[in-house]
């Protein structure tokens, strides 16, 4: 049996999922799309709701709604995909070996290293990757050749993508002759590479060391660890969640 639904009101499946830790919510919509999900043994669909007493499966695995909010900060290698697929061998769920169930707070791209938020709230999850909240993702990048003022101007007041996008105003500046800082407020698929190739540079390593205000610190490549209380409790507050 699952448990408390919020009253015979029912709650929405993706959120029921979510809550679950089986993805976020659009994560979870996902998952039902593809017939993966059901409810008292009926294939679910989009929209519908668990009431209390309902069972839920997730191929063919009962699924309940978890109590315990599970938050790591991970520090990911270059070459572990940030996907659960079981059938990538490199996929960052079994790179863990986490003996609870989690998955990614968006993604960082196979060629890049440094901060995943690993997390079973799929509330959470949503927070921080709906683009509009434009919550801080932080990175050092090292690029192919020395960097100029007018490299840094251009990045910094946005740069006109392949796709036609201009990437929002961010906080860009020089750490070195070939490496700088940058400070995103939205996740365009391989944004900062994009943008570098866009102004002639080709990007060489790229390290994220900061989502909202978890950092990456001291943590060893591969490692991960619990985030503090005081880092939860200042993430929900920056977050609107409770």
């Amino acid at each position: 049996m699952v448990g408390d639904t919020g009253g015979q009101e029912g709650v929405r499946l993706n959120r029921f999922l979510s809550e679950a830790g089986e993805a976020s919510r659009r994560g979870s919509d996902r998952i039902i799309e593809e017939g993966r999900v059901t409810i008292d043994g009926r294939t679910a669909v989009l929209g519908d709701k668990v009431f209390p007493g309902s069972k839920v499966c997730v191929d063919g695995r009962e699924v309940k709604r978890v109590t315990e909010d599970i938050i790591l900060a991970f520090y990911k290698p270059v070459g572990i995909t940030s996907t659960s697929d079981p059938g990538d061998e490199n996929n960052v769920i079994a790179f863990i070996g986490y003996p609870k169930r989690i998955f990614s707070i968006g993604r960082l791209d196979k060629d890049s290293e440094g901060l995943l938020l690993m997390t079973n709230n799929g509330e959470l999850a949503d927070r921080i990757m709906r683009s509009k909240n434009e919550h801080e993702k932080e990175y050092v990048v090292r690029v192919n050749k020395d960097i100029t003022k007018d490299f840094i101007m251009k990045m910094s007041e946005g740069v006109l993508l392949d796709d036609g996008r201009v990437t929002k105003r961010c906080f860009v500046e020089s750490t070195g002759p070939r490496e700088f800082r940058i400070i995103l407020r939205q996740g365009l698929n391989r944004q900062i590479r994009r943008m570098c190739e866009q102004l002639g540079y080709e990007v060489k390593n790229l390290k994220r060391t900061r989502v909202v205000n978890i950092t990456l610190g001291n943590l060893k490549e591969g490692r991960y660890r619990d985030i503090s209380k005081r880092e939860r409790e200042e993430m929900y507050e920056k977050l609107g969640l409770k």
